[in-house]
């Protein structure tokens, strides 16, 4: 029989096809399935007006035989199967694809119809695990059947034979281990069984192999050792139907629950399930869920954001990272669409508008969502911010502040009157009339922020403070600037906006010989000693000066040492301090007395601004000096 040449430009290009393409060879598995769906498709769709065809969908199957021994893997259909003249132009002519034009035909009937395939190259990623290819087939109202043969690039064989019913079965003679590869692999039913239930579990109809199972013999079951025999059952492998394809209505909470725990690998469940479906310029279904817990691994490189997107039920990707922004990367969660532009490995997207606008609407439906859970189920938003409030804050700050708008009212933080989280929106409703900013302050932890002496005047005065404990919260309020028409204010500004009037009824005289006297016995340690205004019963406090805050210095010294990023210090004294008042009386009687005051309050300021003293050894054997 004479070896026909593919009809393509050169057989360089089959062996792109083989090599080039896909990146993982276990895809032909889900390519030759693929196929063999859109083949009972045909003729599912002609059997709707065709009363020959003989078969209902129930009918319908794919089935997957390995033989381990002969190192010969099958996948047979009983689908439309193909003529002569069909497999020379499918399989024959490389990209030339039998689906794409069936759904060309059936133009005026294409909503009626879903073909998966577009390409007309998958057929050829069996290369990557076979040595030698052979196809049998017969299409549906036709008499003779043919097989198709081809062992790669050197072309093909075309032959007439019996065959007794419509189908198409493909039998792979699966490649010999090598160094670098183990073929064996595609002969082991439970890898076979786990590459269907990875990418090709939604596919319409049922895909059945035979599996070896084991079980006790019947005679030693009672025995106290008890036999066991292998027996072999045929099993559906597919799901078939994907529980985001049912309608809402007709699935508890509890298959979501479960759908969540087994995809994701979980135990956890979710603390929401947000089901979508959309149908216009671009139609999909999003099955998509916020975690109840962080992940382990959630801050770190290792973790992958994005949604597994299916086309036609078939696994196209398994983290799409550009169906989600980077604020909402916690969400999980399945996108299904037919509408897409896949390149021709079916692998990767194009990128075209119909990704986009996915990726925008479900931005804008995580968005509601959250919006809704915070207006109407409080505890479980709070729950869910003290898991990934952290990455909202992320996403003020990324992109300068792109976000800033969507994400601004999702924002909570620790009140130091309400003693809990609160949002935005509910600080400035509660604000004094007279009062000018929305006050903030920074800190381990809020027992560290609630005994900084900067916020003393302000609790005194009933003003309201947000507490600042995660490393990113000063930079998401700088980033934000105003909130209604608010201005944000660090509780450790020089200038709070309002007056201190135990402070005012001092009579303070001129305080700038002390002040001049600290600064010259301090010198390059900080850049200007003040009188404060907002010291009530502490004697001192330091407040940074210019663009760069205390928490801004030790961020950026802890990620990245050397960086030599530094506030300017400015040592805040209160004048009616006791110990600020014996420091001035040492001056005139005891200099070296009064200097070592002004170190010892030097660093006690460094310690309640969480500094690092530069010699804590020194420290105090200074203070043990003076006692």
């Amino acid at each position: 029989m004479a070896k026909k040449q593919f009809k393509s430009e050169s057989k360089r290009l089959l062996d792109l096809m083989i090599n080039s393409i896909y990146t993982h060879k276990e895809i032909f598995l889900r390519e030759l399935i693929s196929n063999a769906s859109d083949a009972i498709d045909k003729l599912c769709f002609i059997s709707l007006t065709d009363d020959k065809v003989g078969m209902d969908r129930s009918d319908f199957k794919i089935c997957i035989n390995a033989d381990k021994d002969n190192r010969v893997l099958k996948i047979t259909d009983n689908g439309i199967g193909m003529n002569k003249d069909e497999l020379e132009n499918n399989l024959g002519t490389i990209a030339s694809s039998g689906s794409y034009k069936f759904k060309q035909d059936m133009d005026s009937k294409q909503d009626d119809i879903d073909i998966i395939g577009q390409f007309g190259v998958g057929f050829y990623s069996a290369f990557m695990v076979a040595k030698k290819i052979t196809v049998n087939t017969k299409k549906y109202g036709e008499e003779t059947g043919y097989c198709w043969q081809s062992s790669g690039a050197d072309g093909y064989t075309v032959k007439e034979i019996e065959k007794d019913s419509a189908g198409t079965e493909i039998i792979l003679e699966i490649k010999d281990n090598t160094d670098e590869e183990n073929y064996d692999e595609f002969l082991e039913q439970y890898r076979l069984q786990g590459l269907v239930k990875k990418y090709s579990d939604y596919i319409r109809y049922p895909i059945m192999m035979d599996m070896t199972k084991s079980r006790v013999k019947e005679e030693t079951k009672d025995s106290d050792k008890p036999e066991y025999e292998e027996y072999t059952e045929t099993e559906t492998l597919n799901s078939m139907v994907p529980i985001w394809q049912r309608r809402k209505q007709e699935v508890e909470q509890e298959e979501y629950d479960k759908f969540y725990s087994e995809k994701f690998m979980t135990m956890d469940k979710p603390l929401k399930t947000i089901v979508t479906s959309v149908e216009g310029v671009v139609t999909y279904k999003a099955l998509l869920f916020i975690p109840s817990a962080t992940p382990y691994d959630y801050y770190t490189k290792e973790y992958k954001k994005g949604l597994q997107l299916y086309s036609s039920g078939v696994l196209i990707m398994d983290c799409c990272e550009e169906l989600l922004p980077e604020h909402f990367r916690f969400v999980k969660g399945v996108v299904d669409s037919a509408d897409l532009s896949l390149n021709i490995s079916r692998e990767m997207l194009q990128h075209d508008r119909h990704l986009l606008t996915i990726a925008q609407n479900i931005e804008k439906k995580i968005k509601n969502e959250l919006n809704s859970m915070l207006a109407n189920d409080r505890e479980n938003y709070e729950k869910f911010f003290n898991a990934f409030g952290r990455q909202l804050k992320y996403g003020v700050v990324s992109d300068y502040g792109m976000h800033k708008q969507e994400l601004q009212d999702l924002l909570m933080f620790y009140s130091s009157t309400e003693k809990k989280l609160v949002t935005l929106s509910e600080y400035v409703d509660r604000m004094k009339e007279e009062q000018k900013y929305i006050y903030f302050a920074t800190g381990d932890s809020a027992a560290a922020i609630d005994a900084l002496p900067q916020t003393e005047l302000l609790r005194s005065k009933g003003y309201e403070i947000l507490y600042c404990t995660d490393d990113v919260d000063e930079f998401t309020l700088q980033t934000l600037m105003v909130y209604k028409e608010k201005s944000f204010c660090s509780a450790t500004n020089e200038d709070l906006g309002i007056e201190n009037d135990e402070a005012n009824k001092e009579d303070k005289g001129d305080s700038s010989a002390l002040l001049t006297f600290v600064k010259e016995t301090l010198g390059d340690k900080i850049s200007e000693v003040v009188a404060s205004k907002k010291l009530v019963s502490h004697p001192v406090c330091l407040t940074a000066k210019g663009g760069i805050s205390f928490e801004m210095e030790k961020y950026f010294n802890s990620v990245q040492p050397d960086s030599g990023m530094k506030a300017q210090r400015v040592l805040e004294l209160n004048l009616s301090h006791s110990a600020v008042k014996a420091m001035e009386g040492f001056i005139q009687t005891d200099i070296d007395r009064a200097k070592k005051y002004a170190e010892v309050l030097y660093c006690q300021a460094l310690l309640i601004a969480g500094l690092p003293l530069e010699n804590p050894s020194e420290y105090t054997d200074l203070v043990c000096s003076i006692m």
